[in-house]
């Protein structure tokens, strides 16, 4: 039997059993039992980062199922040898969802309401804006991307989608820009939902240029990494009241207190809770069945983000 560890009880009761495997508790806090057999980890979906060096402990480590879709702290940790998979797919419902929410949330001012319902003020009539008729760039069209496009199809928006490289479009947008034609694209769409992976090439991407670029009172949501957008300069756009954004990332993250980003006018700030809630856990599942099966078999592996 092979030996695989996943990060709870909870866990291996919800994916088990899986022939030809054997399924243990490793929770990454200290050194497994068995080090030498673990052919097999995956690490706990919150607050793994400062657990995973722990993963030096597998000495015949073969393959890391992450129960992320973000994996850029993790492969510069392991041996050469270890492959890496993702889990892309298993967080879109969850953070599609959150994305479309902080949108509605921003534009119809709901921050103001609950304020002014905790000082048991009722605020005068007024008109906010709709989503509806707004143009929305989704800035990184992969699964959440799509999942986030099919979530905002019904709000009668106009949408545009932009990846790395222009491509051919799908059911849902007629083509996908490359990120090239930003700088035409954005003066001229309401809304940016920006939902990148956090790389060499998307670090800092959401900077200056990139926000003067974008209309008057025009509103960002980031639900991708917060080292994606230059915070200083959203600060100055926030201030100087030219934007408004919705951010379930940051950088710095945690954002320490006293930080001016957390008094900088027009933003709403959640935090990092993009995939946690009630759809991760059996998709979550899903995905670990699956996989672990084919594991087991031999079969190709989904969402590898590194070979072996």
């Amino acid at each position: 039997m092979t030996l695989v560890t996943l990060p709870g009880q909870d866990w291996v009761d919800a994916v088990g059993p899986v022939p030809g495997l054997e399924l243990v508790v490793w929770e990454m806090d200290g050194p497994p039992e068995r080090a030498d057999e673990v052919k097999v980890v995956v690490p706990p979906y919150m607050g793994a980062g400062p657990r995973m060096p722990a993963i030096r402990y597998a000495t015949s480590l073969e393959l890391v199922q992450l129960l992320t879709a973000g994996y850029e702290d993790v492969q510069r940790l392991l041996p050469d040898g270890v492959a890496l998979a993702n889990a892309a797919g298993v967080h879109d419902a969850s953070t599609a969802e959150l994305a479309v929410a902080l949108a509605l949330a921003s534009l119809r001012d709901l921050p103001a309401f609950h304020a002014a319902q905790q000082q048991g003020r009722w605020l005068p009539s007024a008109i906010h804006p709709a989503l509806a008729d707004k143009r929305v760039l989704i800035l990184g069209y992969g699964s959440i991307g799509r999942a986030v496009a099919a979530r905002l199809t019904p709000f009668e928006v106009q949408l545009t989608a932009v990846a790395s490289r222009a491509r051919a479009g799908d059911e849902l947008v007629r083509s996908v820009h490359g990120v090239d034609e930003l700088p035409s694209l954005l003066p001229e769409h309401d809304v940016v939902v920006v939902i990148v992976p956090l790389s060499d090439a998307t670090a800092g991407l959401v900077d200056d240029a990139f926000l003067s670029a974008m209309p008057d009172g025009a509103l960002l949501v980031n639900v991708a990494r917060g080292g994606v957008v230059d915070t200083d300069a959203l600060v100055r756009h926030l201030e100087a009241g030219r934007l408004r954004a919705a951010l379930d990332v940051t950088d710095p993250e945690p954002l320490p207190e006293g930080h001016p980003l957390w008094s900088a006018p027009g933003v709403i700030i959640s935090p990092h809770v993009g995939g946690a809630s009630t759809a991760f856990m059996p998709r979550a599942v899903r995905l670990l069945r699956e996989q672990l099966g084919a594991y087991a078999a031999g079969r190709p592996l989904r969402n590898l983000v590194r070979g072996a």
